[in-house]
């Protein structure tokens, strides 16, 4: 395979409908920086950033999984990254390809880096929350966060792959998608694996890995990651994880949401799952000190208060049913729509 650098644009690539080299995109850069709206600034940034002479790009990450702080991506890792997305969801040079996402974020920045390496045919639109609300065009693969898919179930039948990633997909807007002909997939990533690794088809549990990814699992039963391209070192995450073999995995939840109840180690997002149908609000399980048990194990839900029925909680295990309810009027999220859990709390 020849050796690919960020000065090489696809011959297939094209940017709005029109072909375009480096110094094309680097004249539209200038353009969109000066006088464009927020996010066509964003994506002009990204292209100077990408053929300028350094071999590497600085970002912030989301700040999701912890304080959002400074990273550093080899450009020739994320092409790399770009390859086996393209090798995994089985794209060629002249797919059309939407780019929906903020640019600030990896995922927005990756889907960048795909369409110039693998030739893709890519839109642009203003991130929204109704990324297909005018769209009528048809597109072979397309990156959404949850909040975006779930108010463009009824255009989803325009696209042919799908993936989501950003946040949880939860089982409720699971089951919606299900009937739909598109391929949808959940997707597994951060900032510092340079956007997935992994990717789950909808319906099914488990995560399959992307080309030249290793896995494996500490002694926390949390995921470890081994991406050469990306880092000598392994990445440790805070991901429970139980690992089916070398391929593949399934994701429980985050340790650091884990609730020690009276010695009873519960995992919120188990818990969640549950509920999901049952109750009409965002929520979220966590726990809460106390003097008896160490922490007791709470359900907050988002709006009204509400009552429920003697048996509401009878879908839940024993140690699982929550010993309060919190009814916060607002919950916290950050740009991707994902929920903040401990701001919220706070």
């Amino acid at each position: 395979m020849p050796h690919l650098t960020q000065h090489k644009v696809h011959n297939y690539f094209k940017l709005n409908g029109y072909h375009l080299n480096a110094k094309d995109l680097c004249q539209i850069a200038y353009s969109y920086v000066k006088e464009g709206d927020a996010y066509e600034k964003a994506i002009g940034e990204f292209f100077l950033d990408w053929f300028d002479k350094k071999s590497y790009i600085e970002m912030t990450t989301s700040g999701t999984t912890g304080l959002p702080k400074l990273v550093r991506l080899e450009k020739q890792a994320m092409i790399q990254s770009a390859l086996a997305t393209g090798d995994f969801f089985g794209l060629v040079p002249g797919n059309r390809a939407l780019l929906c996402l903020p640019t600030q974020f990896i995922a927005g920045k990756m889907m960048l880096v795909r369409s110039l390496i693998l030739g893709l045919e890519l839109d642009i639109t203003a991130p929204s929350v109704t990324p297909l609300a005018f769209n009528t065009k048809t597109y072979d693969f397309v990156a959404m966060v949850p909040l975006q898919v779930q108010n463009s179930i009824e255009k989803l039948v325009n696209i042919r792959k799908l993936i989501i990633g950003g946040a949880k997909l939860d089982t409720a807007l699971e089951e919606k998608l299900m009937p739909l002909k598109t391929e949808i997939y959940e997707t597994y990533g951060m900032t510092e694996t340079i956007t997935h690794i992994a990717a789950k088809r909808l319906g099914t549990p488990a995560f399959s890995i992307l080309p030249n990814v290793k896995i494996a699992q500490d002694d926390r039963q949390c995921l470890v990651i081994n991406l050469a391209s990306v880092s000598d070192e392994p990445i440790v995450t805070n991901d429970l994880v139980d690992l089916i073999n070398e391929q593949q995995f399934v994701f429980l939840g985050r340790i650091d949401n884990v609730v020690n109840s009276g010695g009873v180690k519960l995992i919120p997002e188990q818990i969640e799952a549950k509920l999901i149908n049952k109750i009409n609000s965002r929520f979220f399980v966590t726990g809460l000190p106390d003097a008896a048990l160490g922490e007791k194990l709470v359900l907050v839900i988002e709006g009204e208060k509400q009552d429920f029925p003697a048996d509401f909680f009878d879908v839940l295990g024993k140690y699982e049913k929550p010993k309060e309810i919190i009814f916060v009027a607002k919950f916290k999220e950050n740009e991707n729509g994902k929920l903040l859990r401990k701001p919220t709390l706070e």
